[in-house]
């Protein structure tokens, strides 16, 4: 398989700050702080959290004390059934132990002496009134997508038959013209000029738009446009996973394009393989029909089922038979 590079500048982050964490999901993680803010500047450097139960025993052999540290209905019952010296100490130690923030789920309330020790060493603490494994499950997802690496392409990312399509080419090559095509024809804009691309789980390639040109689309002579105001609601999106890419090629000889398609080309963004198909574009050609037709030739192709192989198929079909004659 031919593979095409595109240059794009990766951004992984190494570690978020608990602050961000906390602005970033207070409301859907539903926290909030019950400390002090004076752990706000530590760092979460890894993108899990951890229920310290064997730590508070004071075990701390391969403690995970990168991560956001969630304490639930047992680790209060334990602590709660210690002698008051002792779970002093072991939440001390806890603390000691460079941890970036806790959160205390379940609305469970930490014992006064204990969140004043937290205070004391500077780890903020915060509640959540989510069940304890749902929060954790909650706040992996959320932690994965922050430490997830990003990079932004320039093109257009629309919604085509269901498929994430990128389109690309050199200026002036037609690009927003297509995606106001494709409206017409019921698919869905996700981002103009600029797309934000997010790895997640290392497998899923997220596209959205800046915040300052969300729903907003370039026509050169128009100027900027709401598709959301023009076309409706339903012609934007947020986020749309990525499927394939479109290069638009203006000025190219049609008598050199290859004229059976085996899907052969791919192209790699954050390391993941997408596959690529040139569009010659041309006076009088039907660009944005031309992507549409791209896009659901790709769809078969995730379905398992590729035309260019079944010509392959009848055309060696028809050698053999001519043979036997």
């Amino acid at each position: 398989m031919a593979e095409v590079s595109i240059s794009h500048k990766v951004k992984r982050p190494s570690f978020i700050t608990v602050g961000d964490f906390y602005e970033d999901n207070r409301e859907t993680l539903k926290i909030k702080l019950i400390g002090s803010a004076a752990g706000f500047s530590r760092k979460i450097l890894e993108p899990s959290v951890n229920r310290p139960g064997l730590a508070l025993s004071g075990f701390f052999t391969y403690f995970a004390y990168k991560r956001v540290q969630v304490i639930g209905n047992s680790e209060i019952s334990y602590l709660n059934g210690l002698d008051p010296e002792v779970a002093r100490d072991r939440f001390r130690q806890l603390c000691q132990a460079d941890i970036p923030c806790l959160v205390i789920a379940r609305d469970k309330r930490l014992p006064e002496d204990l969140l004043a020790i937290a205070t004391e060493m500077g780890v903020s603490v915060f509640q959540s009134s989510i069940l304890t494994m749902k929060f954790i499950n909650a706040a992996t997802i959320r932690l994965d997508w922050a430490f997830a690496p990003t990079t932004v392409l320039h093109g257009c990312l629309v919604d085509c038959q269901g498929m994430g399509v990128l389109i690309q080419g050199p200026s002036g090559s037609g690009k927003s013209e297509a995606v106001l095509g494709l409206l017409e024809r019921g698919g869905s804009m996700v981002a103009d000029d600029a797309v934000h691309f997010r790895l997640i789980e290392e497998r899923d390639l997220l596209g959205t738009a800046p915040g300052l040109t969300r729903y907003m689309i370039e026509v050169r002579g128009i100027g900027l446009l709401n598709v959301a105001a023009m076309f409706g609601v339903g012609a934007v999106r947020l986020t749309k996973r990525l499927d394939l890419v479109i290069q638009l090629a203006p000025n190219v000889d049609l008598g050199e394009v290859e004229r059976f398609d085996s899907g052969s080309h791919s192209t790699s963004i954050l390391g993941q393989k997408v596959a690529l198909i040139e569009v010659p574009v041309t006076a009088g050609r039907d660009v944005a029909g031309l992507i549409e037709v791209a896009a659901l030739n790709h769809k078969l192709r995730t379905y398992g089922y590729d035309s260019a192989a079944e010509f392959d198929q009848r055309l060696l079909k028809k050698m053999a038979d001519d043979q036997l004659k």
